[in-house]
């Protein structure tokens, strides 16, 4: 039975639900550059890529626009969209689960790192953490394998034994796989079974609680193996009703 003593967690979409936070600064960046915002569908295509790469791709612009649009959403999402931002239900409880047994908790995000952890400590989920990791502000590291192996580096860790990364995107299971770790997907997240389970997910979480089970079965107190082969779980059925999350009201006059 594998026993998962570091946890590689994702931001976005897996502890916390920032898709306003972020829409709304696309959709900032957008007005501020002139530029026609894009659909829904579209919009929510940004969640969880890095930034400058869904500029260019989802919008097809050049790398000195993608940059411009880049240090707009920048200008809103620093003082407002960092905060429009909810926790998912069940995330705290399951930090502080796996921080009592003993287990490393690393936050590896491709948001930038700055931002990252001012997330973490306004929802008091950074004390949870041994490390946060993010991308850089300059995009010298913004790819999610980057992320990782830089999150690896700065924890110190050179045996991959016992690791596991958790992400709601087909990025972070790639990055993982880069690295030589499996991931788990949060289905409940951004992304879908399909997209998970096509990237090579090693198994698949529709909810908080799944994932709770699958690294630390509370039934018992023994961690489950995850399967040997890459599966999928079935189908997403999250609860978005919005009274049943974390709601962040604070907006501080301050966000440098």
């Amino acid at each position: 039975m594998r026993n998962y003593d570091v946890i590689l967690f994702d931001l976005d979409g897996t502890l916390t639900d920032s898709a306003p936070g972020i829409l709304n600064s696309v959709r900032y960046a957008c007005r501020k550059l002139g530029l026609p915002i894009p659909g829904e569908e579209t919009l929510r295509r940004f969640l969880g890529p890095p930034l400058i790469a869904s500029f260019r791709e989802l919008m097809g612009l050049d790398a000195a626009d993608a940059d411009r649009a880049v240090s707009a959403f920048r200008e809103y999402f620093p003082t407002k969209g960092l905060f429009e931002n909810e926790v998912y239900p069940g995330v705290p409880a399951l930090l502080a689960d796996l921080k009592a047994a003993g287990k490393t908790v690393i936050l590896a995000t491709s948001k930038p790192e700055a931002f990252a952890r001012r997330i973490m400590e306004h929802f008091d989920l950074a004390r949870y953490c041994d490390f946060i990791c993010g991308a850089t502000l300059d995009e010298t590291r913004t790819d999610k394998a980057e992320v990782i192996a830089y999150a690896l580096e700065t924890a110190g860790i050179t045996d991959k034994t016992g690791l596991v990364m958790v992400g709601d995107r087909e990025h972070d299971v790639l990055g993982a796989k880069k690295n030589g770790l499996p991931c788990i997907g949060a289905v409940y997240g951004y992304g879908t079974a399909g997209e998970l389970t096509a990237a090579g997910a090693a198994a698949l979480a529709e909810t908080v609680d799944e994932l709770h089970k699958l690294l630390l079965d509370k039934s018992n107190g023994r961690q489950p193996a995850l399967p040997p082969v890459f599966i999928g779980l079935g189908r997403c059925n999250r609860d978005t009703t919005r009274g049943s999350r974390t709601r962040c009201r604070e907006r501080p006059a301050s966000a440098a």
